[in-house]
């Protein structure tokens, strides 16, 4: 069936979905080699950012998160959607459903693990049967963690010809603004674990994103305190976004059979350094990162008036100026070690996490893909053609460092 669009960019007048336009615009232009529109709810809102675009030509969808027949309507016409429109349990739930049901591929921003088990539980069947990708985590959490992985694990195979039993990833540097919508997502999972313990058993499960019956293995809950890391030689912290890129890429390492073993063994944490200022940057990033995961805290309470509102961020200066680098350290059954190095250009809440938006939903209506089907991670869902579209376009090099 002809499509009208490759792409349709599903809230399109909000922060992200802006830089995902300017985006798709400056990288493919319009009806050239990539079809593509920006669609919402909000007629008036669209023509403005299409006038702040300075390009007419783009097509406007006009569609509701809550109107089923809009958001068919919007479907139907498209290969892929592509939603910057969150949180995802509040606002996702239809437009998952009918991207299965017409066979379209999807991709998201989400971080919110309860709603990715609904989603897993509710639609991977029938994505399965209707050879449909979808596919969330397509930003910073959790790109960078579940394709790096699948970058080391291809680089231990040519060097080893066996793959890492153990993958450490651990933030080294990063320069940017906090999410707001991170934020609002972040508090939108912890206020539905207050009220329906299922919602807390998936948080309290390191597998829970792992197909029903698969659910084990030797990793534990995410770091919660400073604690000394051998490997590194350094002091770490917890990372923020561990809960979400471990249990993504443990799916990944699921769905594709279990190849590193059923014993393998992967986690995330923030890198602070030697001495007594690397054990005082660890302190405090381990205050203010269980802080976040607790809205009824004191100290919650207290930055929240700094954290940014949905739909703001930083501005184009200082999300050109920012930066990430991410470090994993992969070792062999018999002890030999490799580190691949994780850069991005960007600040990675939203200049680099639009870009890899933009390139995953151009990989999905473009490229030559897995044959593989139902609610996926980046790696299992596009696999090498990800890898190239990142390094190409979106500024996020894979490279193997120097032990």
């Amino acid at each position: 069936m002809h499509k009208a669009y490759d792409i349709v960019l599903w809230g399109a007048t909000g922060f992200t979905g802006q830089l995902v336009a300017q985006y798709l615009l400056r990288q493919y232009g319009t009806g050239q080699t990539l079809t593509w529109a920006i669609a919402g709810r909000n007629e008036t809102k669209l023509k403005k950012i299409r006038a702040e675009l300075g390009n007419e030509n783009i097509p406007m969808i006009i569609a509701d998160s809550h109107d089923r027949a809009s958001l068919e309507a919007m479907v139907q016409q498209t290969k892929v959607v592509c939603t910057t429109v969150g949180p995802y349990a509040k606002y996702g739930d239809l437009l998952v459903e009918l991207c299965v049901t017409y066979g379209v591929h999807y991709c998201d921003l989400t971080g919110e693990i309860q709603w990715m088990r609904r989603t897993i539980d509710q639609h991977h069947d029938q994505a399965q049967a209707n050879q449909t990708k979808i596919v969330h985590c397509c930003g910073v959490d959790s790109i960078p963690s579940d394709m790096g992985v699948y970058f080391l694990q291809k680089q231990a195979q040519k060097q080893w010809q066996a793959y890492a039993k153990e993958v450490k990833l651990r933030l080294t540097e990063v320069s940017g603004g906090v999410s707001g919508g991170t934020v609002a997502s972040l508090d939108n999972v912890m206020e539905e674990a207050k009220k329906d313990p299922q919602v807390q058993a998936v948080l309290d499960n390191p597998y829970s994103l792992n197909p029903v019956g698969q659910q084990q293995g030797n990793d534990q809950l995410e770091l919660t305190e400073t604690t000394y890391d051998d490997d590194f030689k350094a002091w770490i912290a917890p990372f923020v976004m561990a809960a979400i890129n471990t249990r993504v890429v443990r799916r990944s390492h699921a769905l594709n059979g279990f190849p590193y073993g059923e014993d393998f063994r992967y986690d995330e944490a923030t890198f602070t350094g030697e001495g007594i200022t690397g054990w005082a940057k660890a302190q405090l990033t381990s205050v203010v990162s269980n802080a976040l995961f607790d809205p009824t805290s004191f100290l919650k309470k207290l930055i929240n008036p700094f954290l940014p509102d949905p739909g703001k961020g930083p501005s184009e200066k200082q999300r050109e100026n920012g930066y990430y680098k991410m470090v994993l350290r992969g070792e062999s059954t018999d002890g030999k070690v490799l580190k691949v190095l994780v850069h991005g250009d960007r600040d990675p809440g939203y200049g680099s996490t639009s870009k890899m938006l933009a390139e995953s939903a151009v990989c999905l209506a473009k490229d030559e893909l897995p044959a593989s089907y139902g609610v996926l991670t980046p790696h299992t869902a596009m696999g090498e053609a990800l890898l190239q579209r990142l390094e190409k376009n979106a500024g996020v090099k894979f490279s193997l460092m120097e032990d």
